[in-house]
């Protein structure tokens, strides 16, 4: 926590910054800014990094937990960011994020909504307001040690 901050607003900046990654999330897709699932995401990375401005790894408690094949695929994915620069936040919530991103494009595929472990965002070019309040967000929680910054994600 920020010297000076309360606990409340802590968990209002959190929320703030939740909404501003869900309406990230939402308008990357519809711009086609969005790659979806661990397999896809490696492939992306490894042919074009430079154009990966934020890298979503999202777990929840219990079963992801104990995945030993998902914290490795994280592990090396969390790693090629840092070395890249890319911006990585983890995130608690799949759920949420299959409502948000299935009510999208209802049409789209829902197999592809099926692995929302590893979520990128590209495009610099399209530089979206909420992806700052996000890159604000990891800057300041790198600052305070967190290697990974982590957000939950609220249910609705």
């Amino acid at each position: 926590m920020i010297p000076g901050e309360s606990f409340g607003s802590v968990e209002n900046r959190m929320q703030s910054v939740g909404l501003a990654l869900e309406e990230l999330l939402v308008t990357a897709q519809k711009q086609d800014c969005l790659t979806v699932g661990i397999y896809e995401s490696a492939k992306l990375l490894n042919a074009d990094p430079d154009s990966v401005v934020l890298c979503l790894l999202a777990a929840d408690d219990g079963d992801d937990a104990d995945d030993v094949g998902l914290q490795i695929h994280f592990t090396l994915l969390q790693s090629f960011c840092c070395d890249s620069g890319i911006t990585i936040l983890r995130v608690s919530g799949i759920q949420c994020l299959k409502q948000l991103l299935g009510a999208v494009n209802a049409n789209r595929n829902q197999e592809e909504l099926r692995d929302l472990h590893c979520m990128l965002v590209t495009n610099p070019q399209a530089e979206h307001c909420r992806l700052q309040e996000v890159g604000t967000y990891c800057r300041e929680s790198q600052r305070l040690d967190q290697w990974v910054p982590e957000l939950v994600l609220q249910e609705r």
